[in-house]
């Protein structure tokens, strides 16, 4: 089913008419598609799931093309980004003509879905507030942290399975909460694959993150167990280049203090939490699973 949504997807962009947003979209890579198989997986029978799926794609594309932008980000996945090739002033608008594009789709919708889906767009554009201001200083608040990876990437997947759950006439609530949990296990293995993946799997420079200034909970956790001299070198890393002595030392603190598999074991709590009220959906089970294993 998901080749639907891709030819929806496809038919969407069209409709806007303007040549080179097409040519420019194509150029993207779809990426895992994990809020439209998300959708697909709760309501499979259901004739507006594909269409929700796209819609939500496309939201999805536009958010990454503007934080491509705010984060100076020269490759999405392995290749250029759209401001790397044709300048950030396109790189914004072709994201605005995607978002606008998406909830023109969305009013088709019923209303509850449309301001769901709405509401939780507002939501990731203030966690994407939240991610540059929080970037200009070493970041040791780690409600402050997990707001911001709710706000920023699981309120969008949360909502894809509340809404997926109101088209099929499942609990909408109960879905909403496996979704929250796995938008917020997504983002922590994503932070911890910045720091243990290279940049053939990312698509990105290894540490980019913190290079850019954001402190994920690999680093909050690594210096709680470090002493004070240490604790002030891991400060002095932040927001900056790296030498290559220093993204060893990095790594082997990490090593060391067993960072890696303390920030997987939280993402692994966050996902039992999300199976604890989904029962014993294979299907939902084996999205959980493809977070936790993958390697890009």
């Amino acid at each position: 089913m998901l080749e639907s949504v891709e030819t929806i997807i496809r038919e969407l962009v069209e409709e806007v008419d303007f040549p080179q947003a097409t040519q420019l979209f194509s150029k993207l890579s779809g990426g895992k598609r994990l809020r439209a198989r998300l959708i697909l997986t709760i309501a499979p029978a259901h004739p507006d799931a594909a269409r929700l799926g796209a819609i939500v794609e496309l939201i999805h594309a536009a958010s990454l093309l503007h934080d491509d932008v705010i984060d100076d980000a020269m490759l999405r996945r392995g290749v250029e980004s759209v401001n790397a090739t044709h300048g950030s002033k396109v790189a914004i608008m072709l994201g605005d003509i995607l978002y606008s594009k998406a909830f023109s789709a969305l009013t088709a919708f019923d209303p509850e879905i449309a301001r769901t889906i709405s509401q939780s767009v507002t939501q990731l554009s203030v966690g994407e507030m939240m991610d540059v201001e929080m970037g200009r200083a070493f970041n040791l608040d780690r409600d402050l942290y997990l707001k911001m990876l709710y706000l920023k990437t699981a309120t969008l997947i949360e909502s894809c399975a509340y809404c997926a759950a109101l088209l099929e006439g499942k609990d909408a609530h109960v879905y909403g909460l496996y979704g929250k949990n796995l938008g917020l296990a997504f983002q922590i293995v994503d932070d911890i694959l910045d720091i243990i993946g290279n940049e053939e799997t990312l698509g990105k420079p290894a540490l980019n993150d913190f290079v850019e200034g954001k402190t994920t909970l690999p680093y909050m956790d690594l210096y709680d167990v470090l002493d004070s001299s240490d604790q002030e070198k891991l400060m002095g890393c932040h927001g900056r280049v790296l030498e290559a002595s220093e993204k060893q030392w990095l790594s082997n603190a990490m090593s060391v203090h067993g960072i890696i598999a303390r920030s997987y074991a939280r993402a692994q709590e966050l996902c039992d939490e999300a199976l604890s009220v989904i029962g014993d959906e294979a299907a939902l089970r084996a999205i959980i699973t493809s977070v936790i294993q993958r390697s890009h």
